[in-house]
């Protein structure tokens, strides 16, 4: 028997150590895509929305067949370590990418990894705590990979700093840096998969041929609820790309906007392992409520600021939201399927929200250009408080 680490079954930690590896090297590479089409690339925000929209539709496509068939097979570290390799054999390519076009196919490739490796990853993770330890199980794990992105983002604002400066608009030479000092870690990452992540032997009896069957009959009432609610949620939260293009618009230099991102990453790891030992004693849902109060607050914020000074503050309450309800919410699709079905339902639920942030980011992007650079942040705002509205009144514990 393996012995525990800070508690929990090692798998946790060490999935929580591959994710800050692999988040160090995406935040190198892939945070400050936004400002490398629109400053480097010359690309509108419509164009943005798009790659950010469709990129994370990929991953949500591939994240159902992964789920699914680990399901299948019974396995889920073969399909985290192939999710984790793709990521890692793309991520050179942005060295290369001269257009839009070419952004988009590296991305993709990006977001194809991601999406097979998510819910596999994610149901290793539930495979690896008890029911009464599942948050705070969670909670470690995003904890950890936020602080990847916190290290992966200080190195970024390292390298941007000595590059170029404090210039407001990145260059092409401080991405290329970027790129090549990312890839680093997002090798390593495959390495600790590979030698410190075991498969949890399972007492219950193989899948039957034909299950788990795929399909929304086969799903739980509360979990049809909850994806239909999560929907409505993620239509009105696009891309982060806005956000970053948000703090440029309001007078940010790339460094500033590397370093707001640093706060909005320590206020995400901070926030994550508490929120969810809190989920664990006072429930699920009212924790996903609360934090989606908080990002209502937040992009409400977006939409209404004029100095830069306010712009940090909202950068830190984005982190808290994304700690109170990241790793709670995965926990709490585990609390509403069997544990059979679990890769096929988390499947569904990355599914729902991976494909709902295209059509977000469409009209995100749209709405910036022929409304205002607020008006998103306002669609985002209104639309959470209605899900929260559906949440309390259609979805039980």
């Amino acid at each position: 028997m393996r012995r525990k680490l800070f508690g929990l079954n090692p798998n946790v930690f060490f999935l929580g150590i591959v994710s800050l590896l692999t988040d160090v090297s995406s935040e190198m590479i892939f945070t400050l895509v936004p400002l490398f089409l629109f400053n480097v690339l010359g690309a509108t925000t419509t164009v943005v929305g798009l790659i950010g929209g469709l990129s994370e539709s990929a991953d949500a496509i591939f994240r159902i067949f992964s789920g699914w068939l680990s399901d299948r097979v019974g396995r889920r570290k073969p399909l985290a370590v192939v999710g984790y390799s793709l990521s890692t054999l793309a991520k050179p390519f942005m060295y290369l990418a001269s257009s839009w076009g070419g952004v988009l196919a590296v991305r993709f490739g990006d977001r194809l990894g991601k999406g097979i490796r998510t819910s596999p990853r994610d149901a290793l993770v539930a495979d690896s705590v008890s029911a009464r330890e599942r948050g705070r199980g969670f909670g470690l794990h995003r904890a950890m990979d936020t602080f990847g992105a916190v290290l992966g983002l200080a190195a970024a604002a390292l390298v941007i700093y000595l590059a170029q400066g404090g210039g407001l608009e990145l260059s092409l030479k401080s991405y290329h840096w970027l790129v090549l000092v990312g890839v680093v870690p997002a090798v390593a990452a495959v390495v600790v998969l590979l030698l410190f992540v075991r498969e949890r032997k399972k007492a219950s009896p193989p899948a039957q041929p034909g299950s788990p069957k795929v399909g929304l009959a086969a799903f739980d009432g509360r979990f049809k609820l909850f994806l239909v609610v999560m929907a409505l949620f993620t239509l009105g939260n696009s891309s982060d790309f806005f956000v970053i293009l948000r703090a440029q618009n309001l007078g940010s230099s790339v460094v500033g906007v590397v370093l707001m991102l640093v706060v909005f990453n320590i206020a995400y790891a901070v926030s994550a392992l508490p929120a969810g030992v809190l989920s664990d004693r006072l429930g699920r849902r009212r924790v996903i409520i609360i934090g989606w109060a908080i990002y209502a607050l937040v992009y409400l914020g977006f939409a209404l600021a004029s100095e830069l000074w306010q712009v940090w503050l909202l950068f830190a309450g984005y982190g808290l939201y994304y700690g109170v309800v990241e790793g709670v919410a995965r926990a709490f699709v585990a609390d509403l399927v069997p544990e059979a079905r679990r890769g096929t339902d988390y499947e569904f639920y990355n599914g729902v929200v991976g494909v709902a942030l295209l059509p977000a980011s469409l009209i995100a992007g749209w709405l910036w250009q022929a409304v205002s650079p607020a008006a998103p942040f306002y669609l985002g705002a209104g639309l959470a408080f209605m899900a929260m509205l559906g949440i309390m009144a259609l979805v039980r514990e």
